[in-house]
């Protein structure tokens, strides 16, 4: 098969911080697939990749339900999957450009499972959202002997309960429509003080929060929102 596949990873918003392999590669693409959030909506990766692409590239933007609906989510998998392996099979270069990097929190897993890593695949790493934002806001994710937790908010309580007091720092994804009840499990763990939250870090619209407590719960974040903890650096910088 003379055909090949690269899951490229696109780092946090910036296009300057994808990485020179993943430049390299997008300039001979023969089709890139691109995830957008809504049926005829803008692909945020694929504005971060346009200025690396090939005059030749065919761009195919696809729609990855956010539902709880599984069976559609699954048909969309399996679909573009399928158009993704024809793609290879009939000897094209093809790229599949994610966010952040392609094995953290993605929805390029979804489709490696039904790739089964074939050996006409190459995933390219990227710069993660939450080491952009340790950058951005200087603060160090671990430290000499340090155990870092990179958690969904999307977990149980339990879980984000029990990870906030096993762990020295911490990784907060997936904050969006859930601030409230986390900033409630910061206060009851004492971490408040340690905490800070950033949205659409190295993008124009890039926020940042140091004072977690002065955040009124009610206003909608950013949908790209995460919140990083160190204890020992929050409370030494106090």
């Amino acid at each position: 098969m003379t055909g090949k596949l690269y899951a490229i990873s696109t780092g946090p918003g910036a296009s300057d911080l994808i990485t020179v392999r993943a430049s390299r590669v997008l300039a001979t693409l023969d089709v890139v697939y691109a995830p957008a959030g809504r049926k005829g909506g803008d692909s945020l990766a694929l504005s971060i990749v346009r200025e690396y692409l090939g005059e030749h590239t065919q761009v195919c933007c696809r729609h990855f339900p956010m539902s709880a609906d599984s069976a559609e989510k699954e048909e969309v998998w399996d679909a573009v999957a399928a158009e993704l392996q024809s793609d290879v099979e009939s000897g094209k270069r093809v790229g599949f450009i994610t966010l952040g990097d392609a094995m953290l929190f993605s929805t390029w897993v979804f489709l490696l499972k039904r790739l089964q890593n074939p050996d006409w695949l190459e995933i390219i790493p990227g710069v993660t959202s939450f080491s952009a934002i340790a950058s951005r806001s200087a603060t160090p994710l671990a430290m000499e002997t340090q155990s870092l937790a990179v958690i969904s908010c999307t977990a149980p309580e339990a879980e984000i309960r029990r990870a906030l007091e096993q762990h020295d720092s911490l990784v907060l994804m997936k904050v969006y429509g859930r601030f409230a009840r986390i900033k409630c499990l910061l206060q009851e763990a004492n971490l408040l003080d340690c905490a800070l939250m950033m949205a659409e870090a190295t993008l124009p619209g890039e926020q940042c929060w140091r004072e977690l407590s002065a955040i009124n719960d009610e206003n909608p974040l950013p949908y790209f929102s995460t919140i990083l903890i160190n204890k020992q650096w929050g409370r030494e910088r106090k």
